[in-house]
């Protein structure tokens, strides 16, 4: 058999927590060849975002044409797009395949960071919806972005659950919402695709201060889609990786200040 190609477009991170780094572990875990788009360099460690360095349009549509031309995509991964003009030339590449040749998509709508930086410049959220998510195969929020696309809070699991119904209908496409941030006992996201609401629950692990989980997990995802598994196989399976990575983190102490970091 012919190993699987995935492709991750997204931003390159500093301390190999997130983005890029992140997704490359990712799809590496489960035997899938992983190619990427690097959209922008950032200067971070957990908790901290230093500085953005946008990698010049011409250079990144490069990089997305050749591996369109030279690798059998069947997966995309979109993470840190940053700017409206990356999202147009994205879709337009997406737009430009027959829908039945299409990559699956995966879309994590990277707004804002752990640290609370913004991630995305301004008119990059009316990109995203009216271009980016009618070509996905799922959207994966976490509930910060899911409260910036329905322009409320949601501040319990019975709201994600309305909130994920009512972005499932805006939008007509699949979405995953990330409960972890509600911190209760059990980590419940929630996915609704045309046949209804799922839920997927593992123990919320308190204490670990991570970034880069909803990159690893996105990017999960998309790998056991590349391996051919069902939408809801692809988000079980990258639910438990997800988990076990957290629960394994590595932990370093320098300068009176305990780092996190994803295992995988």
């Amino acid at each position: 058999m012919e190993t699987p190609v995935a492709m991750t477009i997204a931003g390159s991170d500093s301390s190999s927590g997130a983005g890029i780094q992140a997704d490359l572990k990712a799809f590496t875990h489960f035997g899938v060849y992983a190619l990427t788009v690097v959209t922008c360099v950032v200067a971070e460690v957990p908790g901290i975002v230093s500085s953005i360095q946008l990698i010049d349009q011409e250079t990144i549509r490069k990089q997305l044409e050749l591996n369109l031309i030279h690798f059998p995509i069947t997966v995309i991964k979109t993470g840190m797009l940053y700017s409206p003009e990356i999202i147009d030339l994205i879709s337009d590449a997406l737009k430009a395949f027959q829908p039945r040749e299409r990559p699956l998509v995966v879309v994590d709508p990277v707004m804002i960071a752990t640290s609370g930086d913004p991630l995305i410049q301004p008119g990059a959220i009316e990109r995203y919806t009216s271009r980016l998510f009618p070509l996905a195969t799922l959207v994966t929020p976490n509930l910060h972005e899911a409260s910036v696309l329905l322009n409320r809070e949601l501040k319990s699991v019975d709201e994600m659950r309305d909130g994920a119904v009512e972005l499932y209908q805006k939008f007509r496409t699949p979405f995953l919402l990330k409960g972890g941030h509600l911190q209760l006992s059990e980590a419940i996201d929630l996915l609704v695709d045309h046949e209804g609401v799922h839920g997927f629950s593992e123990p919320y692990l308190p204490g670990v201060s991570t970034h880069g989980t909803g990159c690893t997990y996105s990017a999960a995802i998309a790998a056991n889609l590349a391996l051919n598994r069902s939408l809801r196989e692809a988000v079980g399976s990258a639910k438990q990786y997800i988990s076990t990575a957290i629960r394994e983190s590595f932990r370093w102490n320098k300068n009176g200040r305990t780092v996190f970091a994803l295992r995988h």
